[in-house]
């Protein structure tokens, strides 16, 4: 099975979506249905000479249709329930990274549904996998990844994704280090942690062809393998210092994930290293490389080291092509580091990029999306800036070798089986219907600059007409500078009003926003021990004392698609403008 060669129609965004008022009804109603006709159909036309397992005169009977109704009605219970559900397709939603959801989505997401296939093995999806192997290369392709050569799965969403980075990245550090301490401890090799943990795999391969070294005599000294303190304890003796464990080098903007994967490891909240940020909240590479040869002082390898694009606070896009040229000085010093990049919400913005989309970014922003494809691993989250359901994240890697991991036995399933991932992904049962939501928008919407990224661009237009609105019209608004892509954040400040003033006011007009249905909005909080640099360049743009350690902003994702339309925008914007400052005095 392989994807058919599409030539998309000129694009039309709004053929794409249901529509705020439910305009595309009849015709989705109509492809529902559709997919219902043909998922009935199927279980009808095989083994047809089987009995009915539910013949007419029980179908008939007054127990069964007593059944019937006991489910009808707490079906009708459940959709009366799910009205009160937060309107999150509605343009007047722009509170967190959620929004309307494209038809194509849903209609893969429900096709797939109906047939429930497991992507733990080709036994129970024969086509759920072929669909997911192919939604995979679509992303990586947007990504900047070579499609014939990345591998990836769909996940639960980014935090497992991430995870998967970790559990991956320590899979490669494992064998450079279980070399090293069979060179050490069989031939009385001298032993630098750092260098090892570091060494990189053409090395690797050529010490151990070399001087012959087995795959069981690594088993051995294998921390993931066997008890890991007492190999500790072999690395401490063989390297005459103690040996700490790795680090992960993480910018002050990270997500909270990956504080859980430092836990869920077992790496301990001291092996967490939190790169610094510059003045306008992004990693910064003089104090990234700082801590790199902090840790080589330490002798703690660095299990990898993130960058992130698209940050959850405000949406900010590390410069991961300038980690990358300094991860790629340091390869050609014999030190291979391991980079993953975070774009569990930003990776979508790559499908603007080689077209007139990427224009809506700025040139760096361009740069340091372009060189997500430098990266070993990505996260991406679909469910977000793809207009998919929930729950769908994916972890892509650049290639094969780095999509290696630990893997396991199940005795139930058949290990022979080409392409399945049950035995190196860490969740086991994985539903299709992510996969098949992904690949049905990449056969129809496309993940590229002309349609996908067009889509994007007029996001980021929406965050400029409303940056633009603000500023005219609500004059204690203060805007979070910079704003990379379409989240918008400010906070509430009179002239000359301290931070903690500030913030106060913020606060109240959040709890406001909340209490009123028109719409919805979000808050975050950035603390100093991060950002303190933006926070004073944010407080000095209204000359405040920087009185609090914390600074409180109200937070817009605009990624709705119909800000775009003009009768939304004069409708809804100025709207937004007058609650804003009602809620500002």
């Amino acid at each position: 099975m392989s994807a058919a060669r599409y030539t998309p129609p000129p694009f039309m965004p709004a053929a794409y979506f249901p529509g705020p008022k439910s305009e595309n009804e009849a015709w989705a109603r109509a492809e529902f249905q559709t997919v219902l006709d043909h998922w009935f159909d199927w279980r009808r036309s095989l083994f047809r000479d089987d009995p009915s397992a539910i013949p007419d005169d029980l179908r008939l009977s007054a127990d069964f249709l007593k059944e019937r109704e006991i489910q009808a009605r707490a079906l009708r219970r459940l959709t009366d329930l799910l009205c009160a559900e937060t309107p999150k397709y509605t343009p007047r939603y722009i509170g967190h990274m959620v929004s309307e959801l494209s038809l194509p989505a849903l209609f893969g997401h429900f096709a797939a549904l109906l047939h429930n296939p497991n992507n733990t093995s080709k036994e129970v999806s024969r086509v759920g996998s072929v669909i997911e192997a192919e939604g995979i290369a679509m992303l990586a392709q947007m990504l900047g990844y070579d499609p014939a050569a990345a591998q990836g799965h769909f996940t639960g969403g980014g935090t497992m994704a991430n995870f998967e980075a970790v559990w991956r990245a320590r899979y490669r550090m494992d064998h450079w280090l279980s070399l090293a301490l069979t060179l050490a401890e069989r031939d009385g090799d001298a032993l630098d942690i750092f260098s090892a943990a570091h060494m990189g795999w053409d090395r690797f391969n050529a010490l151990r062809a070399e001087r012959g070294v087995s795959d069981e005599e690594m088993q051995a000294r294998s921390t993931v393998l066997q008890n890991p303190f007492e190999i500790g304890a072999r690395l401490s003796k063989a390297a005459a210092r103690d040996w700490r464990g790795p680090v992960m080098i993480v910018p002050g903007n990270k997500h909270f994930s990956w504080r859980k994967a430092a836990n869920v490891f077992g790496l301990g909240e001291s092996a967490f290293l939190n790169a610094p940020l510059d003045a306008e909240g992004r990693l910064d590479g003089d104090g990234f490389s700082a801590l790199v040869e902090q840790a080589r002082e330490q002798a703690r390898p660095v299990l990898l080291a993130v960058t992130v694009a698209g940050t959850t606070e405000a949406g900010e896009i590390d410069p991961v092509d300038a980690v990358a040229d300094r991860l790629d000085a340091l390869r050609g010093k014999g030190v291979d580091i391991w980079h993953h990049v975070d774009a569990a919400f930003g990776g979508f913005f790559c499908a603007m990029l080689g077209g007139a989309a990427q224009q809506a970014l700025d040139p760096a922003r361009q740069r340091a999306l372009a060189a997500v494809a430098r990266s070993d691993s990505v996260t991406i989250d679909p469910h977000k800036l793809g207009y998919i359901p929930y729950a769908c994240g994916a972890f892509i890697t650049r290639d094969k070798r780095r999509y290696q991991a630990s893997s396991f036995q199940a005795p139930y399933i058949e290990r022979k089986a080409e392409g399945d991932k049950w035995s190196c992904t860490l969740e086991g049962s994985r539903s299709a219907a992510g996969a098949a939501a992904t690949w049905l928008t990449g056969q129809t919407l496309g993940f590229g600059p002309e349609r996908f990224g067009a889509l994007l661009a007029a996001t980021i237009d929406t965050r400029k007409a409303f940056e633009a609105a603000l500023a005219e019209a609500a004059p204690l608004a203060r805007l979070l500078r910079p704003a990379d892509t379409n989240i918008l954040c400010f906070s509430l400040a009179r002239d000359g009003e301290a931070l903690s003033a500030a913030n106060a006011r913020t606060e109240r007009a959040f709890e406001r926003f909340q209490a009123d249905p028109d719409f919805a909005v979000s808050q975050t909080v950035l603390s100093a021990e991060s950002y303190g640099a933006l926070i004073a360049a944010h407080a000095a743009r209204h000359d405040g004392a920087v009185d609090s350690d914390r600074l409180v902003l109200l937070r817009l994702v605009l990624m709705n698609p119909f800000w775009a339309d003009a009768g939304v925008r004069a409708a809804l914007l100025p709207r937004f403008v007058e609650i804003l400052n009602r809620y500002s005095a």
